[in-house]
């Protein structure tokens, strides 16, 4: 894709390789509806914690930096500590941030989510078809906004 294709970071837990399959599941949803993708284990690797975990901070720093905006996976008793950061990054930053929670133990999200989590929400989807139909929401926004 073109460097003026908006970029989707796609953020969450990476540490497991079940988790990694959902993380690339919804990367292939977002290059579907268009997106460009920042996929952290993909494109700077996963951080072994024998090294030195600077190059993978500044990395997805400017990676957030770029992108248009962020889908955070919200699945887990609470949200992944560097997934919130991530989350409160783009906020800060102004870019939507839209919440993917596939998780049957979250039934109430507005309740069981941290509040910080929740209402930094601009979308949140249960599933793919919800998750595509916020994705193609935030299509068409931003090519209305580059007319």
């Amino acid at each position: 894709m073109s460097s003026s294709t908006p970029r989707v970071y796609v953020a969450g837990p990476l540490f497991t390789p079940g988790q990694r399959a959902l993380l690339e599941a919804i990367d292939a949803l977002c290059r579907e509806v268009g997106f460009d993708t920042y996929l952290p284990h993909r494109d700077a690797g996963v951080f072994d914690r024998d090294g030195d975990s600077r190059p993978f901070f500044e990395g997805d720093v400017r990676a957030l930096e770029a992108a248009a905006l962020v889908v955070a996976v919200l699945d887990g008793c609470d949200v992944d500590s560097g997934t919130a950061w991530e989350m409160g990054y783009a906020y800060a930053l102004g870019r939507p941030v839209l919440g993917y929670l596939s998780d049957v133990r979250i039934a109430r999200p507005q309740t069981q989510i941290n509040p910080m989590i929740y209402h930094s929400l601009q979308g949140l989807a249960t599933d793919e078809a919800g998750l595509r139909a916020l994705l193609q929401r935030q299509w068409e926004t931003l090519a209305a906004a580059a007319k």
